[in-house]
């Protein structure tokens, strides 16, 4: 009898430890979340700074747009070259690889001449910044253990939104002070804080014992698309990934343009709503962690996907500034909430020797497709206006929710293969 209870002792042990949250967990989130604020906080100030450097190097709106765009892009191709080779050379030396170039391409548009050499640094650093998202959800997910997984992913993904908030706050202070080249200089900082807490980091259990396993990490392309189920998992996931960065650009670039054009915000106005609407999101994503650890992953997904839909087009009737304050919040609380749940999902789809490679290659083909937001956006706005450009976003939610009922498996609490 004493014997039987002390196995059960040991299984309970062995339980409690298992879904404890160990301080290299603590350590892989901090390394994790500062990089992809780092990610935030660079794209943010540069659509805070578009109208500056237009004027100073004399760009057209296209010229100036691109900008955007061409950033996205080259995170598409760093995103899919840089998450293949964390799932080879491991997780922790390839983001300090991701770090060096970001920061070395962002402060070289510092110095920049004209349209064409800003466009070089700007898609090269887009490169560095593609393996951000992937490679630290990655190893987030790996170093924590399942019954937290929605939530240390929601975690990662704040990381973000508070890079997006510092630069919304910091940007109308600095801005007027230091110049937009002043202002890209600033923006190396927090690589160097991520580089510096990933040099004391090693790479997850999870992954050396995968590691070790002959010819277990020369087919991660193959597994994303190793049979019909996952396939279809895959064609989600960048449905998903599409819409999130597609109407999560397509707002945010323009938003703050489209209050000072139209209802005669200043900087420090339309940064007030940006901080608000990022609040907003910011809340967002922690709610839907935590809900994605409890109901699972499709409900929550399908919660917030109709939630955007009445928002967006609750939003486009707006015109008073004090309304579209408070909406804002909650219109950015069901728009980019999602973003707290695609790490968790792609963690558990895909094994091991795959893992990053899916988060970079899924995530941003997505983040490609949304690279288009500001351009159809501003096109819509346009041709038409901007309440009709963003109630246009509230058809890409439904084909949003179409996704997740068809294609999208759950998966919640699932050990990681």
């Amino acid at each position: 009898m004493e014997a039987r209870v002390n196995t059960v002792d040991s299984v309970s042990t062995g339980i409690a430890s298992k879904e404890r949250v160990t301080s290299y967990g603590w350590k892989a989130l901090a390394g994790s979340a500062i990089g992809y604020a780092m990610d935030g906080f660079d794209l943010l100030i540069l659509g805070f700074m578009l109208p500056a450097i237009s004027a100073d190097l004399h760009l057209t709106t296209g010229q100036a747009g691109s900008l955007v765009t061409w950033t996205l892009i080259g995170a598409v191709a760093g995103g899919i070259f840089f998450g293949a080779l964390s799932d080879y050379y491991g997780r922790i030396r390839v983001l300090t690889w991701t770090i060096v170039m970001f920061a070395a391409f962002t402060g070289l548009c510092a110095f920049a001449q004209g349209y064409w050499d800003l466009l070089t640094y700007r898609t090269l650093a887009g490169v560095g910044l593609g393996g951000e998202f992937g490679i630290g959800m990655a190893l987030a997910a790996e170093a924590w253990p399942a019954k937290h997984r929605a939530r240390v992913s929601s975690y990662v993904a704040l990381g973000w939104q508070t890079g997006v908030l510092a630069a919304a706050l910091l940007t109308p202070m600095l801005l007027p002070q230091i110049g937009w080249r002043g202002m890209f200089l600033v923006g190396v900082i927090p690589a160097l804080v991520a580089w510096f807490i990933r040099n004391k980091l090693h790479e997850p259990e999870v992954f050396v014992r995968k590691a070790k396993e002959k010819g277990s990490r020369s087919k991660a392309f193959k597994l994303l698309v190793k049979d019909g189920r996952t396939t279809r998992t895959s064609l989600g996931i960048v449905i998903l990934c599409g819409v999130q960065n597609f109407g999560y650009y397509g707002i945010m670039i323009w938003m703050p343009s489209y209050l000072a054009n139209k209802l005669g915000f200043n900087l420090t106005k339309s940064a007030l709503w940006t901080s608000v609407t990022i609040l907003g999101m910011m809340a967002g994503i922690w709610v839907f962690g935590q809900m994605a650890d409890r109901i699972g992953r499709k409900p929550s997904f399908l919660l917030f996907q109709a939630g955007a839909v009445a928002m967006v087009l609750f939003y486009a009737q707006l015109s008073d500034p004090v309304t579209m304050l408070w909406a804002g919040a909650v219109l950015g609380m069901f728009v980019n909430g999602m973003l707290g749940g695609y790490g968790a999902l792609m963690s558990e789809a895909y094994p091991t020797e795959a893992r990053a490679t899916a988060q970079n290659v899924l995530f941003n083909i997505g983040r490609g497709i949304g690279g288009f937001g500001p351009v159809v956006v501003g096109a819509l706005a346009a041709a038409y206006s901007f309440q009709v450009a963003i109630a246009l976003l509230a058809a890409i939610y439904v084909i949003d929710m179409v996704a997740t009922i068809f294609l999208i498996p759950e998966l919640r609490g699932v050990e990681l293969e």
